[in-house]
């Protein structure tokens, strides 16, 4: 049986030419014209070109979607009759060089020796070793698991909070996330990595943020909506020893006009800490199409009413 496939992504030619290299069997994949929406029985998709076509699949059985985030596609009034996979497993390593990065550069003053040095000045600083931190993420998910393994390396100290506390690798200390106010006043850093869902919308709102220590540095990586970001600017401005570091937010780009743009301790990158190299998602839709062919359950699958 041939199936049918869609791709729905700003680099569709990419993904063209490296899916028919694989040669896969019983793969057709049609073309860029809109008939090609209603014949596809899969989809190989973006989650936010696909939301406003779901309702013309016709022939949609399985849509694989190039982000790990698919909040577009699983809201209650989005159609659910199909089998949804998102990508996972290869944003760990991303996230892990993406914080690290940062939090190793705030911590050995990367910012002040390179005034110094324009100004030739020759003066050690105080810096912080990440031994003995405390690192808390929200989220103890793949991509928790790895920068929680990455910050041992370093011999910090890691907690997880998730909605049921089941213990994971690599983790001191896993507790609910409803006990977060009780762990954020011992944090040296704390990063959210929680996806988009009813749960998570405003965790690290006006009364959490207020719990950060005075030299904490906060990140967010997930999904825009966790965070209060009015509320995180005041406190930025009244707080000039913590730090943020954010790369998601609830409107992308970013408009000009937000405050968060003129506090000097907080960094502000355009939702490029872990992005989606194609070769890696076409892995994924590969061994997932070996799956499909085989009427095996397919990997990564999403639960509707959960959100991911």
């Amino acid at each position: 049986m041939a199936h049918k496939l869609l791709l729905l992504t700003q680099e569709n030619d990419k993904y063209r030419k490296l899916l028919t290299d694989y040669n896969l069997p019983d793969l057709i994949i049609l073309g860029d014209d809109p008939s090609s929406i209603c014949e596809a029985n899969i989809w190989f998709a973006e989650p936010q070109l696909a939301a406003p076509l779901l309702n013309l699949g016709s022939e949609l059985q399985w849509l694989q979607s190039t982000f790990a985030g698919v909040d577009k596609i699983t809201g209650s009034r989005q159609r659910r009759d199909y089998s949804l996979t998102n990508i996972k497993g290869i944003f760990g390593p991303l996230m892990s060089e993406y914080l690290f990065g940062y939090l190793l550069a705030h911590q050995r003053e990367h910012a002040k020796y390179k005034q110094q040095q324009l100004q030739q000045h020759w003066a050690p600083g105080s810096y912080r070793t990440l031994q003995g931190q405390q690192l808390l993420l929200l989220g103890t998910g793949s991509i928790a698991q790895h920068i929680a393994q990455t910050a041992k390396h370093f011999g910090m100290k890691v907690t997880g909070l998730s909605k049921t506390g089941t213990v994971k690798p690599y983790f001191d200390h896993v507790d609910t996330i409803e006990h977060l106010a009780e762990h954020l006043p011992n944090v040296d850093a704390v990063a959210s990595i929680l996806p988009n869902t009813l749960d998570t919308e405003n965790i690290l709102n006006k009364s959490m943020l207020a719990l950060l220590p005075a030299e904490s540095v906060l990140f967010n990586l997930g999904r825009g909506n966790v965070l209060d970001l009015d509320a995180l600017a005041s406190q930025l401005q009244i707080q000039p020893l913590q730090h943020a570091v954010l790369d998601v937010f609830n409107q992308e780009p970013l408009p000009s006009e937000h405050a968060i743009w003129q506090c000097p301790n907080a960094i502000i990158t355009p939702h490029i800490a872990a992005p989606s190299f194609p070769e890696q998602v076409v892995e994924v839709f590969v061994e997932n199409f070996h799956l499909w062919r085989q009427q095996q359950p397919l990997n990564h699958q999403v639960d509707f009413i959960k959100g991911y």
